[in-house]
């Protein structure tokens, strides 16, 4: 989630190139190797240049609204049991603290964003940023991921500290490459959540600021974006919310039974790669 000032009118988009961008964006955005990196990489190595940080923010609403579909059921169960909390109900004390959990949780990168996000759109983009944060990151989430070979909390015991502390690692997620799930579920691996229960609870603390940051790019930079163009952005969004519902599903299966170490290893070769590209010359580092 990236939060600027303005850019410059966006470049037109061609159709070819929003389905390529809503599959990048939909496959990245929940696995934890970074979807900004992605973004930025795929289509400069392809000739297509930078889509920018509007374009980029716009299309994560197509996978905002894939996580809300994919977990509607819990959604709409924790905020009856947050209402029910607020009315008094010992049953439901669990849900309201998990509600407010997750709205104190998004309070540290919403500030962040508005505090440093000239900073964050301009400086943190560069090539050797995002290789950087890819590796630091991954090491990170490498030593969390030892940690729930014996972790024994789910998704139940998720508390309003936990949540809170998630909710300060996803500050993190506004260095471009250090990736929004990688660096929320490395909090709750550290915090002893089993894997797959880490991953589902970085996809529910992530609704509120990524849609925040989606929305708030839309109007903002309503004419940069129509100089990219509606249609194909209405396009890569759809094709990144299809996309992205078949890769949360994916990963959650995959964490049941696995380790997060593929896309450790995945994460440092792809930061390797960049690093090599731009040593040769063949990647601008801006």
């Amino acid at each position: 989630m990236i939060l600027i000032d303005s850019e410059p009118a966006a470049q037109p988009l061609g159709y070819g190139t929003a389905v390529l961008l809503g599959v990048v964006q939909g496959i990245t955005e929940f696995l934890p190797i970074s979807s900004t990196a992605h973004l930025k990489v795929v289509p400069v190595l392809l000739g297509l240049g930078d889509p920018g940080v509007a374009v980029s923010a716009v299309i994560q609403l197509g996978t905002m609204v894939a996580v809300l579909l994919y977990f509607a059921r819990d959604i709409l169960g924790l905020l009856r049991g947050g209402f029910a909390g607020l009315r008094g109900s010992v049953a439901h004390r669990r849900d309201l603290r998990l509600c407010v959990g997750i709205a104190l949780g998004t309070v540290p990168v919403v500030a962040a964003g508005l505090l440093g996000k000239k900073w964050i759109s301009h400086e943190l983009r560069s090539l050797w940023v995002i290789a950087g944060a890819l590796t630091f990151f991954g090491l990170l989430l490498a030593l969390a991921d030892r940690r729930a070979r014996t972790a024994t909390r789910t998704s139940d015991d998720v508390g309003l500290g936990d949540a809170i502390l998630v909710g300060i690692a996803q500050m993190f997620a506004l260095i471009p490459g250090a990736s929004r799930s990688g660096v929320t579920m490395t909090g709750a691996l550290f915090l002893g959540l089993e894997r797959s229960a880490a991953a589902r609870f970085s996809f529910l603390l992530s609704i509120p600021a990524i849609t925040g940051a989606g929305l708030y790019e839309l109007i903002r930079e309503r004419r940069a974006l129509l100089d990219a163009g509606v249609g194909p952005l209405v396009v890569a969004t759809v094709v990144s919310g299809l996309v992205g519902f078949l890769s949360i599903g994916a990963l959650l299966r995959f964490l049941r039974t696995r380790s997060s170490m593929p896309f450790v290893v995945y994460r440092i070769a792809l930061a390797a790669w960049i690093a090599y590209l731009l040593i040769q010359g063949k990647l601008a580092s801006g």
